[in-house]
């Protein structure tokens, strides 16, 4: 009997239906058009309409939308290695900053999120009003070597950083789970952004290597033109993939996160009681003094990002303690770092340098007490994993505002 005469006979029996259709699957699809053509009104056939098509629906959507995202990913790199290139060869004649550089690549990142989102245009004027007004506030800036100047070259990519992230959250800026999102998006971005890089600097290598056998040295024309190029348009590449939750990134970096936690504990353990037992003083080195506050930068880049890559569940384990540990100490050395600069600021005076670093040191300290309370409520049953997160989160626009009121304050201040 013709199967879709079988599908008929069997309309009202979904257990032989299913039978049918799992004993020959092709047979079952390819049939079951006449089925429906002569019953478009029963509800089983209907469902099961749904059943052997919606997939096929949906991945055509699918890669529709991919092929759209594609090909503006592929017109945004493209404009971000020609935008590098351009500003590049301003910073060789010295007529702008370095730091312009960061204009060839991160508005069209922002640019890409915004593109993937749809934010309002309210979101979208700011971001773009914010872009223009700080890089022709930057240029605007005297090309010298000041500290305050400096400062503000420092500062800038964080503030371009939340730039980015308002372009990532979109509408839901003021969401503590987007912004956890937007964090991890980092940690993957960076992760799979060096591992292409990495590829990159062998073929770099390879091909100089090459050429230099004809006796040819194209060591400068193809940084300016090849190198500068990639690495600008590699950024968007790897904003695109990431987005697209490539596996690789995602399931490397919560082992990532695990491994380096104990091991940067035990590490910086040890460092402290070396420095204790050598008689090392951050109040009078200022050198040990900025390898300290590198330290406590590295410690809080590794807690947060162990902090987001934990589980979401309610049950505590070893790496939950060991990111306590690692807060605790982080306090410690800020506790330490902020003595050694009220110290120094009481003794030889204000600066731009203490002023700035003592600031980042006070946001620093404030951050970590919020999440060292939080994680000891966490511990004693008190609250969920979720109050951790948004002591990170949270805090996050604190040090834009910071970096924005260093970048264009303090040139004019200390001018």
């Amino acid at each position: 009997m013709d199967t879709s005469n079988l599908i008929i006979r069997n309309i009202n029996d979904p257990h032989e239906l299913e039978r049918m259709y799992r004993n020959d699957p092709k047979a079952f699809k390819k049939s079951f058009s006449n089925a429906w053509e002569q019953h478009p009104d029963s509800h089983i056939l209907g469902v099961w309409n749904e059943r052997l098509h919606f997939k096929e629906t949906a991945n055509t959507e699918k890669s529709s939308l991919h092929q759209k995202g594609f090909l503006f990913m592929g017109i945004l790199a493209m404009l971000a290695g020609i935008s590098t290139r351009i500003i590049f060869h301003f910073v060789e004649q010295e007529a702008i900053a370095p730091i312009n550089l960061a204009f060839g690549i991160i508005p069209f990142i922002a640019a890409y999120f915004v593109y993937n989102n749809t934010p309002k245009k309210s979101v979208i004027y700011s971001i773009a009003t914010l872009f223009l007004a700080s890089g022709f506030y930057l240029n605007m800036l005297p090309l010298n070597y000041k500290d305050s100047i400096i400062l503000a070259y420092l500062h800038f990519p964080i503030f371009l950083w939340i730039l980015v992230g308002l372009a990532f959250t979109g509408n839901e800026y003021s969401k503590g789970s987007k912004r956890l999102a937007y964090i991890k998006f980092n940690l993957e971005f960076c992760i799979l952004y060096a591992s292409m890089a990495v590829c990159g600097i062998i073929l770099a290598a390879l091909t100089m290597r090459l050429f230099s056998f004809v006796g040819l040295d194209i060591e400068d024309f193809y940084f300016s033109n090849v190198v500068l190029f990639g690495a600008a348009a590699l950024a968007i590449v790897a904003v695109y993939l990431v987005s697209m939750n490539l596996k690789l990134a995602k399931n490397i970096t919560p082992y990532i996160a695990k491994i380096f936690s104990p091991l940067v504990l035990v590490t910086l353990l040890v460092y402290l009681i070396t420095v204790i037992w050598v008689g090392k003083n951050p109040f009078l080195d200022r050198n040990f003094l900025i390898a300290f506050n590198g330290i406590l930068l590295g410690v809080l880049v590794v807690t947060i990002f162990s902090i987001i890559e934990s589980d979401s569940d309610e049950k505590k384990n070893i790496s939950d303690y060991i990111n306590f540990a690692l807060i605790v100490l982080a306090l410690i050395i800020d506790s330490v770092a902020l003595s050694a600069i009220v110290f120094r600021l009481s003794s030889y005076g204000i600066t731009p340098n203490r002023l700035a670093v003592l600031g980042v040191n006070i946001l620093i300290w404030a951050n970590l007490i919020w999440i060292m309370i939080s994680y000891i409520r966490f511990l004693q049953n008190k609250s969920g994993p979720s109050i951790i997160q948004d002591a990170v989160t949270k805090y996050l626009p604190i040090y834009g505002l910071w970096a924005a009121l260093v970048i264009f304050t303090f040139p004019i201040i200390f001018n």
